[in-house]
């Protein structure tokens, strides 16, 4: 019985210990990724995890033909730079942020509407000081622009 309570217990702290760093992470896509898509309208869902150097991950997003769009890329300020790329669903890159020095905004209007795919990845460092490896948030938002004006 007293290693059930301590299993049950260890869940319990791992589960808030993700929890805590999701909601960081959320707060840090609300207060500092947000405002990058001004004067677009966010979508209201914030993509936002933890990674470190080296790491990377992806975003699968509908996106409809004729209406314009704005994608924010943040990460937090002790990672390098984020490199993030836009495919189409057979991979073809349609804009990489490497060949606009790293912008943190990305704006498009598709002629057809089809599933994109943000893909982000921190870059390593080569400055490090001794083994230690960045780590912070990183999110990607997206907004439209209302045309119903």
């Amino acid at each position: 019985m007293k290693r059930f309570l301590s299993i049950i217990t260890i869940l319990v702290a791992l589960t808030a210990v993700a929890t805590t760093g999701y909601s960081q992470c959320k707060n840090f896509a609300k207060l500092t990724c947000k405002p990058e898509l001004d004067p677009y309208i966010h979508d209201g869902i914030f993509n936002a995890t933890e990674l470190s150097e080296g790491e990377s991950a992806e975003l699968f997003k509908t996106f409809y033909s004729g209406q314009e769009y704005r994608i924010a890329v943040c990460g937090d300020a002790a990672l390098p730079p984020i490199l993030f790329e836009i495919m189409d669903s057979d991979r073809n890159v349609l804009f990489s942020n490497k060949d606009a020095d790293y912008a943190k905004v990305w704006d498009f209007k598709l002629e057809a509407s089809q599933q994109l795919i943000v893909s982000i990845q921190v870059n390593t460092n080569d400055d490090k000081v001794g083994d230690l490896i960045a780590k912070g948030c990183v999110a990607v938002l997206i907004g439209f622009l209302n045309t119903d004006k």
